[in-house]
């Protein structure tokens, strides 16, 4: 499998992070081109490599950490994103009412940028915690922390599943997006559960 991540800001850069420290090769991408992103792949590892957005969306698992509006311009990149799975890392929960209104129109915001990548099998995860929190280190390493994973498509969940678990997470698969999606969608019953899963 071949990784990319567009968006650099904390979230982006913390999943890159992610990527680096089990040494799994990722593409980093964003509006502003590769030459602002040295710096930041020099700090992460040389498992990052930074690219144009362009050549980001050429990977078979992008995850688009960019905020909540921005996503379209990302969908808007390729006409047609068929054999890929996108990762939708983006929480619309901070956008006035009205925005929300006149962008998702009452949907879930992952039912509508599911539709902003044609073609592409879409996977919610990587969501329902404060990025410092799911960034933050376990004491003395007892277990790993919990990411919910949810999709449409069961082989496209299963697949995110395992890359959250390469990444040194506990994947749970909480089903299609209109429903076990719903619950981590912002302010549902999942969001901010920062679950542990332990050894047995």
């Amino acid at each position: 499998m071949t990784y990319a991540i567009i968006g650099t800001g904390l979230v982006g850069a913390t999943l890159a992070r992610f990527f680096a420290a089990k040494d799994i090769p990722v593409v980093i991408a964003n509006s502003r081109g590769p030459k602002t992103l040295a710096g930041l792949a020099a700090e992460i590892g040389p498992s990052v490599t930074p690219a144009t957005v362009a050549d980001a969306v050429k990977a078979e698992i992008v995850l688009v950490a960019v905020g909540a509006l921005a996503f379209k311009d990302v969908g808007a990149v390729l006409p047609d994103w068929s054999g890929k799975i996108v990762i939708d890392v983006t929480n619309g929960f901070m956008l006035p009412p009205e925005v929300q209104q006149a962008e998702y129109q009452g949907r879930l915001t992952s039912e509508v940028n599911a539709e902003r990548v044609p073609g592409a099998k879409l996977v919610k995860a990587f969501n329902q915690l404060p990025v410092k929190v799911l960034a933050s280190p376990l004491p003395d390493d007892i277990g790993r922390r919990v990411v919910f994973v949810s999709s449409d498509h069961e082989d496209a969940s299963a697949t995110v599943a395992a890359l959250v678990e390469s990444l040194g997470f506990a994947a749970i698969e909480v089903g299609r997006i209109a429903e076990g999606g719903r619950l981590i969608q912002a302010r549902a019953s999942l969001v901010f559960q920062n679950l542990i899963k332990y050894p047995l």
